[in-house]
């Protein structure tokens, strides 16, 4: 699904610089019709009382999500823009890496779903989540 011309290591360095890069996120893996990345829990991922903050797991999610839809979009058509984000914090964390693997749902013309799922260094459901994009054209 995913088009070969596309390397872990342009998907890391064009983090660069963003919320991704800050929060210690990066790609692991392309898979056929997954996307992965892992996240560390530490001081930047954390709440006050030491557990993985809901957040982070939605920052995790929502760059998984609108990046693989990137990917499999014509760009110099048309881009990816988030539309609507909900998530499932089931279990908490508070150390080591999660690791966030997204896979489509639906793929349209106008919008594409992605669900992702977080687990833990056990393999633990940590958070489920699903994304919707919206495809917009470019004018």
């Amino acid at each position: 699904m995913f088009p070969s011309k596309y390397t872990l290591d342009q998907l890391n360095i064009g983090s660069k610089g963003t919320i991704v890069e800050h929060l210690g996120i990066e790609f692991i893996e392309i898979g056929e019709n997954y996307l992965r990345a892992k996240m560390p829990v530490d001081h930047r991922t954390t709440q006050p009382m030491g557990l993985l903050h809901g957040g982070a797991s939605v920052v995790l999610a929502e760059t998984l999500g609108s990046l693989a839809a990137s990917l499999i979009v014509d760009q110099t058509v048309s881009y990816p823009v988030g539309l609507e984000i909900n998530a499932n914090h089931i279990k908490s964390v508070k150390s080591g890496f999660v690791y966030g693997t997204t896979s489509p749902i639906h793929i349209g013309k106008q919008t594409q779903i992605w669900q992702t799922t977080i687990r833990n260094e056990a393999d633990e459901l940590v958070c489920s989540s699903k994304l919707t994009v919206a495809i917009i054209p470019k004018r």
